[in-house]
């Protein structure tokens, strides 16, 4: 994935009161939110998110196991069901991107994870040269393994992509190859990971680095889950920062995702080129769902609630400083799901026609809605005492 880092600094300063009623008592009760609260919250939210993602994964791993080991087109299409269930819990993690955190550091295993685009040839054979990718090199790369795909990830060019997310997603779907009025994701044959009459060549590599790859994701999440434990190594650094520099990290990364890299890098590149090779998960036509996650990890941290987790937020804070600001990013909030519900599915025939064409028109208006949300959580920080230079 793209680094997009926008020169985002603030200083948080901030106290607030949540009110509550219950439904058979119209006053108002006052409650005291802290700073401290709302950063503890974004640790448990943190860590509950990354642990689902990594059962998930696990998961997905042993569907993967399970396919390589037995290759029948029942066993396929299980390890893609498992790869898209595996990207849901994922999706929402990316609202802890750009946030100076463990994920996204200088040793941190985004670019392991999720990166893209992906050059398919880099890994494996594509249309119209089928000996191409790593995967058909075996005199140049005579070992496939964890160590020696995660050395090739981004080895000569930020697209050649050899391990994550979307290189399973390949390795699963191969290249989407149809016209997007098809609706059709892409047609990998399961025959290419048998050993015996099988299509395509070097299965038996195929099947190992599809297996190196479910294994090292399951690695870095393992690492991610860890990080943010109780007790874990990042979230006792995040717990010693001060509550201004912990709360401005936490703007930082949701701002800098909903206001740049997914309505700019992820949707509206792909609209500007109405090319699909441009879309994030072009293999499976799974880029809605993309989308959509990534706005939900940005709602949850905003409104503090995840899974089982619901604690003092960000949210919070703003409705105590302003009512009026507070009232703008909820109806900004609901507008950008609102919006984005409202994008074609699948994203490559939204986008087929450009931001000129009728479905085009409303990747663009959710783009614009999104910077809307990202608009407003900032006016909302700055009404809690954010400076933004």
């Amino acid at each position: 994935m793209k680094n997009t880092f926008f020169g985002l600094t603030a200083v948080f300063v901030a106290s607030a009161a949540i009110f509550s009623c219950s439904e058979n008592n119209s006053s108002n009760e006052e409650e005291s939110v802290t700073k401290r609260q709302v950063i503890e919250n974004y640790a448990n939210i943190a860590y509950e998110n990354y642990k689902k993602a990594y059962e998930d994964a696990v998961v997905l791993e042993t569907a993967i196991n399970t396919f390589t080991a037995t290759p029948t087109q029942a066993n396929f299409d299980n390890a893609k069901a498992k790869w898209k269930t595996a990207r849901e819990s994922y999706g929402t993690t990316e609202a802890f991107r750009f946030a100076d955190g463990p994920i996204d550091n200088a040793d941190g295993p985004e670019g392991l994870m999720n990166a893209w685009p992906l050059d398919e040839n880099y890994v494996d054979y594509v249309d119209g040269a089928p000996t191409a990718g790593i995967i058909n090199d075996a005199a140049s790369f005579p070992t496939i393994s964890k160590a020696v795909l995660e050395g090739l990830n981004e080895q000569g060019g930020e697209k050649n992509i050899s391990v994550g997310y979307h290189a399973i997603e390949f390795l699963l779907w191969g290249q989407d190859l149809t016209a997007p009025s098809a609706n059709q994701a892409g047609l990998r044959p399961y025959t290419d990971y048998l050993t015996t009459g099988g299509t395509a060549s070097n299965q038996a590599r195929r099947a190992a680095y599809l297996k190196a790859c479910a294994d090292l994701l399951t690695d870095n999440l393992d690492y991610l889950v860890n990080e943010w434990k109780v007790g874990g190594t990042y979230r006792n650094t995040f717990f010693a920062l001060s509550d201004n520099v912990a709360l401005k990290n936490i703007y930082l990364g949701i701002v800098t995702l909903i206001t740049a890299e997914l309505p700019d890098e992820r949707m509206y590149t792909a609209l500007l080129n109405a090319n699909q090779e441009d879309e994030h998960s072009c293999f499976s036509d799974n880029t809605h769902r993309d989308i959509a996650l990534n706005l939900q990890g940005v709602i949850n941290i905003y409104k503090g609630k995840y899974g089982s987790v619901d604690g003092a937020s960000l949210e919070d804070l703003i409705r105590q400083a302003d009512t009026t600001v507070y009232n703008d990013t909820e109806t900004s909030v609901n507008a950008s799901v609102v919006k984005v519900g409202a994008i074609l599915i699948p994203f490559d025939l939204a986008i087929s026609g450009g931001p000129g064409s009728v479905e085009g028109a409303k990747v663009a208006t959710a783009r614009l809605e999104l910077k809307t949300f990202g608009a407003n959580l900032l006016a909302g920080a700055s009404k809690i005492g954010i400076v933004v230079n």
